[in-house]
């Protein structure tokens, strides 16, 4: 038995303009070798009740994995949700109203699109230049200013993407419906699978004022719970990472009713994890699963050590 669980973090299983692959078959195929791998050796557990294990002391089984699908991207219930169905293995998927409803921008995907098409030799943004002259370097600066824009807050961004597509100049096809909507979200629901709340427009917590923040946890659990009919009581801070999310974030997640909240702070879980600040490991369907747990493995194994040693 072990006391410790491996939460992988996925977003898309088929490249999109801001979560790059190499084809969307290709995607579909190795995510399908990770099933088969994961099916064969480890024991993939339902992230609620897990956490619910090790918050109680109980023991999980050997080499726990739970599985987490952020944002809600259409993949997830045409491509990845029937394939781990098909092989018995159950996943969370983090939701987003806004993006169910589609009425909160993907600045993200956005402002990839504008970058992949962009018409112009460079721009140049928050004094820096970037050059936009070939796909490759495209991809390049449109990730550096991602990163970038993840400082601001959500009107200052979306103000600045809109800014950005004005120097781009793309010219291509529409972006297109890249999301579930509410009725395709309730698939996951009838394929055995959970639903999460992933707040209600998507912002960068610590970048939102605490009333801000409080809407967007109390809101989005509340929709979804609604509207599904069932308990909402996990949450994932979006991007995840110490920087985008506060004390004050944490706090504010217990008073909205979450029992469990997930990062992208890369470690493995176990009894001592904080139960709102639980760590994830990001993959992408294109992820060699067999080294992300031979070091995971290797993490446990120095755990044991140093708790032996002490």
């Amino acid at each position: 038995m072990s006391r410790r669980l491996l939460v992988l973090g996925y977003h898309n299983i088929e490249p999109t303009y801001a979560f790059h692959g190499t084809t969307p078959e290709a995607g579909r195929r190795g995510f399908e070798r990770q099933v088969r791998f994961l099916r064969r050796w480890t024991n993939v557990v339902p992230l609620r009740s897990a956490l619910a294990d090790l918050r109680a002391g109980r023991p999980l089984p050997p080499r726990a994995v739970a599985l987490t699908f952020d944002d809600g991207y259409l993949d997830n219930v045409t491509v990845a949700a029937p394939v781990l169905h098909a092989a018995g293995l159950p996943a969370s998927f983090f939701l987003v109203p806004g993006f169910l409803s589609d009425t909160a921008p993907v600045w993200w995907e956005q402002l990839g699109w504008a970058f992949a098409h962009a018409t112009v030799p460079e721009v140049r943004w928050d004094g820096i230049r970037h050059d936009t002259s070939t796909p490759v370097a495209r991809r390049v600066a449109a990730d550096a200013v991602a990163d970038a824009l993840k400082l601001l807050d959500s009107q200052d961004r979306i103000a600045a993407v809109a800014e950005l597509r004005g120097r781009l100049a793309p010219d291509g096809p529409e972006l297109g419906r890249q999301f579930m909507d509410w009725d395709e979200a309730g698939e996951l629901l009838r394929l055995g699978h959970e639903i999460e709340s992933h707040t209600c427009a998507h912002p960068i917590l610590s970048r939102e004022t605490p009333t801000a923040q409080s809407h967007e946890l109390t809101n989005s659990r509340r929709e979804l719970a609604d509207h599904f009919q069932r308990p909402v009581d996990v949450l994932a801070y979006p991007n995840g990472r110490a920087q985008d999310y506060s004390a004050e974030t944490v706090e504010l997640a217990g008073e909205a009713g979450y029992a469990f909240a997930v990062t992208t702070r890369t470690a493995l879980a176990g009894a001592r994890s904080a139960p709102l600040e639980v760590p994830r490991v990001l993959v992408d369907a294109e992820t060699d699963l067999r080294e992300v747990l031979r070091g995971a493995a290797r993490v446990a194994k120095r755990v044991v050590a140093g708790r032996f040693r002490g």
